[in-house]
């Protein structure tokens, strides 16, 4: 295995060790406590099974079988949930099949930050988050189940669907997805309306007419976003089927592998003999696994912020320099939108999740004693699922070689020798960079910066000719505790005008750029924020910022003696508008960008220990001096 990897690992598990023991007694005391349905009442009971068939209630009274709990996030507005308007009865005509039940626990809000991008109801995008798990725990607590189905596929739905999940880790797990959307207008022509209209040379006609021949049908945005990175992530986390990631929703293999979840999870209930509980599958080990493949996939920076507030969920601390030092031992595998000009299909097409993990595996990138829904190891995890007439769904070998190299290759043969994640440091705090997608050329940045309150500022400044220079855009009060941490994606065609005219621009805020963070150079979710005392707070308009994002370096150029003099700049008032005001608790409680900016506190925080008390061994030693 990769000597950094493997150290990257033992340092976390071992940074966690207390937390991570704290989490598993708790599990394993709930189910000692609470096993499902035993401890109901006959009116608890009656309550729950009310509504089944007659046949569901004596299988379900019986309590020799499997009962599942769906959590859905079906809405028929939004086209990434649209499918999973028919996955219930099929889960329950599959679970009746093997003699076990299925029930619909509970719904969960699925927003879009499509629909929101740019537009006040994104303010509340990322706190989705926690009322995703809080809704996933309300649907579950009935304890009237053996294992969980997982319907979900967004930006904010997955992470909080794990979150709420990993609070009933004691029960098996299984994530099914919906699919993607078949390709419509080429992202790179998407892309080229979107300058032209920023630079006003189309109208509002033509940009809407090259979005609505991008996001056209049922199944997720085909770029590879938060929704797509989120498919790759549980499925190396385990609690998704190989392979199953990019199926479209229509085909006779996604209804397939939707009746296959089914089973292999109710063959992992306690009832059935092989009790694999989720505890047992996301782990430190797993956890990485899953960051390794954000990172040669050139996958959304939202994961920066859910990766380790999923971990905290179930005792597992990560942080941002983890996934940099693992970025650095990871080659960049896939060139997908916004990271190159394919989508997610023909991403699938050259080989996919199976090709891409037969690759990882055999470059020792992934830690292999890990355990699934499809058992030990990750020997299922390199093969493609296939229609079989009599068996349903089996999974053959991977294909030998990439069918397309300009889109996924080999670890023989990357597109870059790293993943291109970077920590940001310097005395204006820590930030995050996707620099997969930005060109070498463009990584480095040193100019005076121009501050701004909000995205709309920075727009309205475009259209009046005053950014034709090159500068460091400076956003603040875009942090959770802000304004709920809002995507600021509507700067990127205008960054992208003024980069395309050859001036050297570069955004530093504290909010988040989105899953499709592009060619831009861009440090992210700065923290501490400027809402917090974040140095952000005082940067002025013409002060210098020093950005290298090869060095990892952001640095403010104004001395320390003038910094003292100044006072921070305090946030101005905020219309509470489309909701907002709901979530002003949220965004009290809510924690920095450093640590998931997630408002629950799962575990205390515990003394941190030297880097050179946690590396595993001295031939690894050097990584962390």
């Amino acid at each position: 295995m990769n000597t950094l990897i493997e150290a990257v690992t033992q340092r976390i598990i071992l940074r966690s060790q207390d937390q991570r023991k704290a989490y598993l007694k708790s599990m394993r005391d709930t189910m000692e406590q609470n096993p499902p349905k035993k401890r109901l009442s006959c009116g608890n009971l009656a309550h729950a099974y009310a509504a089944c068939g007659q046949g569901d209630k004596q299988t379900i009274r019986l309590m020799q079988s499997a009962n599942l709990g769906i959590i859905t996030s079906y809405n028929d507005m939004l086209s990434a949930h649209q499918p999973y308007e028919t996955y219930p009865n099929i889960i329950k005509d599959e679970a009746r099949s093997m003699g076990s039940t299925a029930q619909v626990a509970g719904g969960v809000p699925a927003m879009c930050d499509g629909v929101t991008q740019g537009q006040a109801g994104m303010e509340l995008s990322l706190f989705s988050r926690e009322i995703v798990a809080m809704s996933t725990a309300i649907g579950l607590t009935h304890n009237m189940f053996d294992a969980n189905v997982f319907l979900g596929v967004c930006d904010k739905i997955v992470p909080g669907m794990l979150m709420g999940a990993l609070q009933f880790g004691h029960l098996p797990a299984v994530f099914i997805p919906a699919g993607p959307m078949h390709s419509g207008l080429p992202n790179k022509e998407k892309a080229k309306v979107r300058q032209q209209f920023a630079a006003g040379e189309v109208g509002q006609d033509k940009l809407l007419e090259a979005e609505t021949a991008s996001y056209h049908s049922a199944g997720t945005c085909t770029f590879y976003g938060t929704a797509n990175t989120n498919q790759m992530m549980v499925e190396l986390l385990g609690v998704q089927l190989p392979g199953s990631s990019f199926v479209h929703p229509h085909s006779d293999l996604r209804e397939a592998l939707t009746r296959a979840a089914v089973r292999k999870v109710i063959g992992l209930t306690a009832s059935a003999g092989t009790y694999r509980p989720l505890y047992d599958v996301v782990t430190e080990k797993s956890l990485v696994n899953a960051i390794v493949g954000l990172l040669a996939t050139g996958g959304s920076t939202n994961h920066t912020l859910h990766i380790v507030a999923i971990a905290k969920s179930c005792g597992i601390e990560i942080n941002w320099q983890d996934m940099d030092d693992l970025s650095s031992a990871t080659p960049l595998l896939a060139r997908v939108y916004p990271n190159g000009q394919a989508d997610v299909n023909q991403f699938h097409e050259a080989g996919g999740m199976t090709y891409l993990v037969k690759e990882l595996r055999s470059g020792g990138l992934l830690n292999e004693d890990v355990v699934n829904i499809m058992g030990e190891g990750l020997d299922q995890y390199d093969k493609l699922p296939e229609l079989d007439g009599k068996a349903g769904v089996v999974w053959n070998t991977a294909p030998k070689a990439s069918g397309d190299t300009e889109v996924l290759r080999g670890v023989d043969n990357p597109f870059d020798e790293e993943g291109g994640m970077r920590v940001m440091k310097g005395n204006l705090g820590d930030a995050v960079i996707k620099i997969s997608a930005v060109a070498k050329e463009h990584r480095f940045v040193q100019a005076p910066c121009i501050v701004f309150e909000d995205q709309h500022e920075l727009i309205e400044a475009f259209k009046r000719g005053e950014l034709d220079k090159d500068f460091v855009a400076v956003v603040r009060f875009q942090g959770p505790s802000a304004n709920g941490m809002p995507e600021l994606h509507k700067m990127t065609p205008p960054l992208g005008v003024l980069q395309d005219k050859g001036y050297k621009v570069a955004l530093v805020t504290d909010g988040r750029m989105s899953g499709a963070s592009g060619k831009v150079p861009a440090a992210i979710h700065l923290s501490p924020e400027a809402k917090n005392g974040g140095m952000l707070a005082k940067v002025r308009t013409g002060d210098l910022i020093h950005f290298d994002a090869e060095k990892g370096v952001l640095a403010l150029e104004v001395s320390e003696e003038v910094l003292a003099r100044r006072d921070p700049v305090k946030q101005g008032k905020r219309s509470q508008n489309l909701g907002r005001n709901l979530f002003s608790g949220i965004r009290k409680l809510s924690g920095d960008s450093l640590h998931g900016a997630t408002m629950f506190n799962f575990t205390k925080k515990l003394k941190t220990r030297k880097r050179s008390e946690v590396t595993p061994s001295s031939e690894t030693k050097n990584y962390f001096e």
